[in-house]
C-alpha cells in the first residue's frame, strides 16, 4: 500500500507560481505512474498531469499545458507540480494519485487559491 501526502498549496495572486509536492511512503514509489488531479467547488475531479515511473514521459491537460510541469524524484519518493502563470480558474483542491496494475491511491489534497 502507498500513502500520499500533498503539501505546498496556498493563496497566490493571478500570474504567480506555486510548487506542490507529494511525499509517498513505501519502497515501490518508482514503479507507479503518478499524477495530479484537481477538484473545484461544485465540479467533478479532473485530470491535470501524469508522469510515468521513469519520469521519461509526461502528459498534461490542455488547460495547464505550457504553464504546469510535473516531475518526480524516485530517490526521494516525491512527486512535484510546478505551477506558473496561475489563473483564478486554477483554484481547486489538488490531489496526488499513484496508479499501478489496478492499484489506485489518493492523497488528502492541498488547497490552491488564485486571486484575481
Amino acid at each position: 500500500q502507498v500513502q500520499l501526502v500533498e503539501s505546498g498549496g496556498g493563496l497566490v495572486q493571478a500570474g504567480g507560481s506555486l510548487r506542490l509536492s507529494c511525499a509517498a511512503s513505501g519502497r515501490t514509489f518508482g514503479t507507479y505512474t503518478m499524477g495530479w488531479f484537481r477538484q473545484a467547488p461544485g465540479k467533478e475531479r479532473e485530470f491535470v498531469a501524469t508522469i510515468i515511473w521513469s519520469g521519461a514521459g509526461t502528459y498534461y491537460a490542455d488547460s495547464v499545458k505550457g504553464r504546469f510541469t510535473i516531475s518526480r524524484d524516485n530517490a526521494k519518493n516525491t512527486l512535484y507540480l510546478q505551477m506558473n502563470s496561475l489563473k483564478p480558474e486554477d483554484t481547486a483542491v489538488y490531489y496526488c494519485n499513484a496508479n499501478r496494475l489496478g492499484e489506485n491511491y489518493w492523497g488528502q489534497g492541498t488547497q490552491v487559491t488564485v486571486s484575481s
